[in-house]
């Protein structure tokens, strides 16, 4: 997903909750943080918006049943937003006070909040996907993230087991 994708999909997002303000906790995320576009990103056809509160998941369905997958949104423009919760990701401590404003005159009035870089790349590393994996070496790769910065934040998260903290520390 480029980023006039993704501001598309945002102002979508904004229009069909009524809101001016969204939460991107996905890899596209990474338009918050980074000018430059992720090879790594780009693959995506998604991008992962919640509303800033939505404790039930109403609002989640929302923006799966007008602009998700499957829906004539994505079949219009191939691309799609997933409707998610908060809760959807494995994140660290404070990190609604990291969070990064994106907003361009292509969203027209609607603010993308999105995870800041180093708690992106931790809730990709606990995912542990193929994808996630590959996103988390790209961003180390480019010198994105700091390995320091990354280690006091894993701390920070709650509840992991050890398998999978050993798991994220390999891939720094």
């Amino acid at each position: 997903m480029n980023r006039r994708q993704f501001e598309h999909a945002v102002r979508a997002a904004g229009a069909i909750l009524g809101v001016d303000e969204v939460l991107v906790i996905g890899s596209q995320a990474i338009h918050g943080s980074v000018n430059e576009q992720l090879p790594e990103a780009e693959r995506s056809i998604e991008v992962d918006i919640s509303a800033v509160e939505d404790d039930d998941g109403s609002r989640a369905d929302l923006i799966d049943g007008s602009i998700g997958e499957l829906s004539m949104f994505q079949e219009a423009f191939g691309y799609y937003a997933q409707g998610v919760t908060p809760g959807t990701a494995v994140l660290p401590s404070g990190w609604r006070g990291r969070l990064v404003s994106y907003e361009s005159p292509a969203t027209r009035g609607v603010r993308a909040l999105c995870l800041e870089i180093h708690d992106l790349w931790i809730s990709k590393a606990v995912a542990n996907r193929e994808k996630d994996r590959e996103f988390c070496r790209a961003l180390l790769e480019r010198d994105l993230v700091d390995r320091d910065i990354l280690k006091r934040r894993l701390k920070s998260v709650d509840d992991l087991p050890q398998a999978t903290i050993d798991t994220v520390l390999s891939l720094m």
